[in-house]
Formats: C-alpha cells, sequence, structure tokens
C-alpha cells in the first residue's frame, strides 16, 4: 500500500480504537505510525494492540512503527478534606510536604524538588495553568504564595513551573517498568516525556540499548534554551504543544513550533508536530477551519509528520480525524506552492561523502523525470539523508532489517520495504531496486530511477554510490 503523499500520520490508539476493525480502518486511511500512551492503559492492553498491529503488518505487507510513549514524572498536589475549593485572586496559599489532607489555606505538594528549587518571585501553574500562584517565600518544606488568577480547584490536579529547571529524572520508576515491557513487545520508536536537557535523553538511550529509537518530547521551556543539543541527543522530535503553551505564553507557541521545525531539518532529525490538531474532532465529524490550517501549517513548515491525540484514542469519529489529516497533507502537498516553501527551506548539506551522494539525489530529481530514490540501507542513515533534502520523487528505501524497515515509516516521504538478505553485490541491489520499484508501484518499466548505496556493499554508514539506471 502506497501513500500518495509525503508527510505522516501518527495515530494514537485507545479506547476507541482498540479493535482490529477500527485498527485496519485507521491504517486504510492513513495511519503511518501508531502511539501507545502508557499513561493510560495496562500493560495486557498495549500487549493486545501491538498483536493486532503486527497482524495488519501480515495483512497489508507493510511496514508500521509503533511509538511507546513514556508517562513522564507527573507533579500532582494532594488531596482536600472537604472536596473541592475555589481559590480567590489575592488569597494567600500554602504549598507544603504535610500529607494532612488541604482546604481553602494550604495543600499537600509531595514534590520536595520543586522546593529545592523555587526562589522568591517564581510562579507555579495548577490545573494546566488555569490557576497562577506567584511565590512571595519559601523554604526546603514550603511555599508561602499568593494567587494571581483563581478558579475553582479539585484534588490531584498538575503543578507546573515554568521557568525553573527542575532536579529531577526525566524517568520514573513507573516509566522504567513501561520501558522493560515496551522493549519486550518490540517497539520502534520510545518517547520520552517532559525532556529539560540532553542528559535526559542519554540516560534513556543507555536503558534502551539500541533496541528501539529515541524521541525527544519537547514541553519544558528549558529544553529550549539547549534546543540543538536536544535534538543532537535525540533520533526524532515532538512538538508538544500543550504542555508547551501552559508554562510558555500561548502566542510564542508557534513561534517555538516553527524554530524546533528548522532546528530538526537542519539536523536531519524526524519531527512531529501534536496536540489539539483536530480537537474538535473528538466530538464533531468535521474539524474547524482553523484546526485545518493549523495541520497545513504543519505540512507547509516541512514537518516529517502530524500527530492525532485524544481523536484517535476517545474521539466519536478516529477513522473520520484519520482520513480528514490525509485530505488535508495531500491538498497541500499538491499545491504548487508547497515545493517553493519547501526549497526556499532548504538546509545546507553537511560536508560530507553521504550528505553529497544525497544532495545529488535531490539534484537529479530536479534534473530528470526520476520516478523513486531508491535508498539502501542497513541503519536507516541514508534513507534519513535523503529525506532531509525533502526531495521532489518519493524516497523508497530498501533494506534486510525489519526493525528498520518500521521506524522509518515516520520519516517525510520514505517508502521502506524489508527484503531478505539475499543481496550481496550492487548487481544484486541494482536488480532488487529495479523490481521492487515496479512492484511497489513507483516506477514503469524503462521509467528512470535513482540509487544510492554505499561500497563496500552492506556495510553501514559508507553511502558513496549514486547509480541511475531504468526500472
Amino acid at each position: 500500500m502506497r501513500r500518495q503523499r509525503k508527510a505522516k500520520i501518527v495515530a494514537t490508539l485507545g479506547p476507541a480504537s482498540a479493535t482490529l476493525p477500527v485498527l485496519r480502518a485507521l491504517f486504510e486511511a492513513g495511519a503511518d505510525v501508531f502511539r501507545l500512551n502508557f499513561s493510560h492503559g495496562s500493560h495486557a492492553q498495549h500487549r493486545e494492540r501491538v498483536d493486532m498491529i503486527r497482524r495488519l503488518e501480515q495483512e497489508f505487507g507493510r511496514p508500521i512503527a509503533i511509538l511507546l510513549d513514556l508517562q513522564g514524572p507527573k507533579l500532582r498536589i494532594g488531596c482536600f478534606a472537604g472536596g473541592p475549593i475555589t481559590l480567590e485572586p489575592g488569597a494567600a496559599f500554602r504549598l507544603d510536604l504535610d500529607p494532612a489532607p488541604g482546604d481553602a489555606a494550604r495543600v499537600n505538594l509531595p514534590h520536595p524538588e520543586i522546593f529545592a528549587a523555587l526562589q522568591p518571585g517564581a510562579e507555579l501553574l495548577l490545573d494546566d495553568g488555569k490557576l497562577r500562584l506567584h511565590v512571595e517565600s519559601c523554604g526546603l518544606d514550603h511555599a508561602h504564595t499568593r494567587v494571581v488568577t483563581g478558579g475553582p480547584l479539585s484534588e490531584r490536579k498538575g503543578v507546573n513551573v515554568p521557568g525553573v529547571l527542575l532536579p529531577i529524572s526525566a524517568l520514573t520508576p513507573k516509566d522504567r517498568e513501561d520501558l522493560a515491557f515496551g522493549l519486550t513487545l518490540g517497539v520502534e520508536w520510545v518517547a520520552l516525556s517532559f525532556v529539560q536537557r540532553p542528559e535526559d535523553l542519554h540516560e534513556l538511550r543507555e536503558l534502551v540499548g539500541g533496541r528501539a529509537a529515541l524521541l525527544a518530547k519537547l514541553e519544558k521551556p528549558a529544553a529550549m534554551d539547549c534546543l540543538e543539543a536536544v535534538v543532537d541527543a535525540s533520533d526524532a522530535v515532538m512538538v508538544a504543544r500543550g504542555d508547551l503553551g501552559v508554562e510558555l505564553p500561548a502566542e510564542t507557541v508557534p513561534r517555538l513550533q516553527k524554530r524546533i521545525v528548522r532546528t530538526c531539518r537542519r539536523q536531519g532529525r524526524p519531527v512531529i508536530v501534536a496536540t489539539q490538531m483536530l480537537e474538535s474532532m473528538v466530538a464533531s465529524p468535521v474539524p474547524t477551519r482553523a484546526e485545518a490550517s493549523d495541520v497545513a501549517t504543519a505540512v507547509y513548515d516541512g514537518a516529517d509528520a502530524v500527530m492525532l491525540s485524544a481523536e484517535s484514542a476517545a474521539g466519536r469519529y478516529p477513522v473520520e480525524a484519520v482520513a480528514v489529516m490525509d485530505r488535508v497533507i495531500r491538498e497541500v502537498e499538491g499545491d504548487p506552492y508547497y515545493r517553493t516553501v519547501i526549497d526556499a527551506s532548504h538546509v545546507a548539506p553537511v560536508a560530507s561523502v553521504a550528505d553529497a551522494v544525497c544532495t545529488s539525489l535531490r539534484q537529479t530529481a530536479d534534473l530528470l523525470p526520476i520516478a523513486a530514490l531508491v535508498t539502501y540501507t542497513r541503519s536507516g542513515a541514508t534513507s534519513l539523508r535523503a529525506a532531509r533534502e525533502r526531495p521532489a520523487a518519493p524516497v523508497l528505501c530498501i533494506t534486510p532489517q525489519l526493525s528498520i524497515a518500521r521506524r522509518l515509516a515516520l520519516a517525510w516521504g520514505v517508502h521502506a520495504v524489508h527484503v531478505g538478505a539475499g543481496i550481496q553485490d550492487v548487481a544484486g541491489m541494482v536488480e532488487t531496486a529495479r523490481a521492487v520499484a515496479r512492484a511497489q508501484g513507483f516506477a514503469a518499466p524503462g521509467a528512470p530511477i535513482a540509487i544510492a548505496a554505499g561500497m563496500p556493499f552492506g556495510t553501514a554508514g559508507t553511502t558513496n554510490l549514486l547509480h541511475i539506471t531504468e526500472a
């Protein structure tokens, strides 16, 4: 099954998409990657969904990527003795380590790491930023605050500390358990929530040990202060606009989204734009015009993928949401102005042999009526380099590694095909490329194709060959 578009679609699974018929419909509608949100659901439920995805792979003969999204540290207040309270603007409110149930004057905040990092003048946000507190004084076990923005507050609501680098690991004990379980399922991507610094990703990479690729979710302002290093430490990035928009003014999020996408494109890392893309489709069969424009903007910017969260996990119209995304992407990519925008935002290649070959691939597709750019790869690096160039022709990846074929389902414009390990030399690789291009519907017999590979043949990281032939 060949997609008639370059940008990919990530669909989150949940109660609305937990059966094989719905999963099949999501894939047929355009989902390329399925996200398992480990903030919800049991291990048994996630295992069942992975099994169904692998059944779909067999049914359609197409590699499908699975993204395990770790919950990360959730900072929450404690309980209230008499139920929900209301904080009035200007009122004093204390947060402390005392586990006793709270009231309108105080509440437990069972996170000493927050108190250790707080300074007078800092702000605390409660319930996704709906309530705002100003810290007047604080110690290692308490903070006296003044309510800036009030409202109702119930127990166990989340706490955000904007502008403060918290001395906590991005991996909780629950995350470590979920990670160990997810790796036994053979997931292709692991997403780390609330990344603050590149060291968070180094810690995760050591635990993963090469069994999956790492995706950094950018939802903390601290990560923006070291963006280049965070992107460099990751294999892919998600612009997680929900939490990013809690700790930062909403008007800054579009600018930051573009900055993240530009940085990822420059470094050759796949980037997903996520959160509330078609939010109204949780309850409506059609999106708002603003939502359609939001998806289109991410595609015009050159994002590798756009993502559905509640729309496909818990909404009433999961399949319709994927279909809308598919139509929006194809409409944008069919716009002549799209190529103008993509070419204008082209990033300069690195001074390396591999980049020289992949740059030549793109230029070849501009000069000749190339039906497909074929990349033979074991690690996926050649295909990602080719995708970084955002060529006009599709990138047809041929790989003997099934895990790599699945992983590349996230990358812009890449159609990955898993082949056996029987290719022994360049001549065999060229013949296989011709056959696969015809069989997958990319090239008619006799149509020109361009092939990138490496010599010595079959050695990872040696992309140094550009071959033009006919399918």
